[in-house]
């Protein structure tokens, strides 16, 4: 029989050291590149009216750096052609383009952001979703990050806006997974594909190693498309790296629980929800997070919810997130292993993922 309560603590302590370790190294970029830097920010957008003016002042907004900013409108059905356009007709550096018909194997956004990058200037590309809101001084950090450490590719999780009890016990986990559970967190030095990382909602790649990767053609069938992305240039030989990002930008990327679900669901298949994966994984996150609740009062079970809140705590405190979420922790943990297992079981059973009005069949493709 194991012993499961010295194996708990054991397994608290793996996010409690990794999350240490990637805390330290973990750094906001900062400085201003060259005169000759130009940045595209692209923004892929379907049915954003209600954030698409905030996203693009924001762009606008940025200190130090020559800024481009171009929309695709990916056959909205609100009003957001028409407030990208009105925009666009007091600022220059604004272009509205439309985006053609989606082709087979391809995903929505996918496609979207190669068409941005075809027809940008930039001699670095700034993706971002259409809910972030950039600060003044990211796309100069960013480009001025990428040229001083030669990356080909520079990513963070922004600051995510936390304010109702379903995004509190799904949204954290972003971080958490990314800094306690990473070995390296997603710096250049851990140069094997298998430890890159990415966030899709803030991506900034150097032209040239872009082209060179295959930009998103490469990458066309996935849902996950910045962690596809850094995968594929690390194996074409490029470095990528993760950054704190929270001071660079804010994204409000749910509302509510059932969005959260929603969300976290269509991108589990390319994550965690894998055959041989998710069950080292439900291993690793109820062992240390939720297996130690049902073992009280023992004090190994103490020590390791002691070290799993210490971790969740210093996390939270380094992503900028609310300080109500970490109660709610071990929530998250269920809730999070419970949308891998639907996801799981969805793509078993050759159910399609679905995200604003477009279905994926099981295995991601368009």
């Amino acid at each position: 029989m194991i012993d499961l309560l010295p194996l708990a603590w054991e397994l608290a302590l793996i996010p409690a050291v990794l999350g240490a370790i990637n805390l330290a190294m973990l750094r906001t970029p900062k400085g201003t590149p060259p005169a000759s830097v130009l940045v595209s920010v692209l923004i892929p957008a379907r049915d954003e009216a209600a954030n698409i003016a905030a996203c693009l002042h924001a762009a606008l907004a940025s200190q130090d750096v020559a800024v481009e900013v171009l929309v695709m409108d990916d056959g909205s059905t609100d009003a957001t052609p028409e407030v990208v356009h009105a925009i666009a007709a007091i600022d220059p550096r604004v272009r509205l383009l439309s985006s053609p018909a989606l082709p087979p194997g391809w995903t929505g956004k996918v496609h979207a952001c190669a068409r941005l990058a075809e027809a940008a200037a930039g001699t670095h590309l700034l993706f971002i979703d259409a809910d972030v809101r950039l600060a003044p001084q990211a796309a100069a950090a960013m480009a001025a990050h990428a040229l001083r450490q030669n990356l080909g590719m520079v990513t963070g999780v922004p600051r995510q806006a936390i304010g109702t009890l379903g995004e509190g016990v799904t949204v954290p986990l972003i971080n958490y997974l990314l800094v306690g559970y990473l070995p390296g967190g997603g710096r250049a030095f851990t140069r094997h594909p298998a430890l890159a990382a990415a966030c899709g909602q803030l991506v900034l790649v150097e032209r040239r190693a872009y082209d060179a990767a295959g930009g998103h053609a490469a990458v066309r069938g996935v849902l996950h498309d910045g962690l596809a992305l850094a995968r594929r240039m690390r194996t074409q030989g490029m470095r990528t790296e993760v950054v704190r990002a929270a001071p660079l930008a804010t994204c409000s990327m749910y509302d509510g629980f059932l969005q959260s679900w929603k969300g976290f669901l269509k991108n589990a298949r390319e994550g965690m929800a894998t055959p041989v994966g998710l069950p080292i994984w439900t291993i690793l996150l109820a062992g240390a997070h939720l297996w130690p609740w049902f073992l009280l009062p023992a004090p190994q079970a103490i020590l390791a919810l002691a070290l799993t809140y210490a971790a969740r705590g210093a996390i939270t405190l380094w992503a900028r997130e609310p300080w109500w979420t970490v109660p709610l922790h071990p929530v998250c943990v269920a809730v999070a292993l419970a949308i891998q297992w639907t996801a799981l079981v969805r793509g078993a059973l050759g159910l399609s993922a679905g995200w604003k009005g477009r279905a994926y069949p099981a295995n991601g493709a368009a």
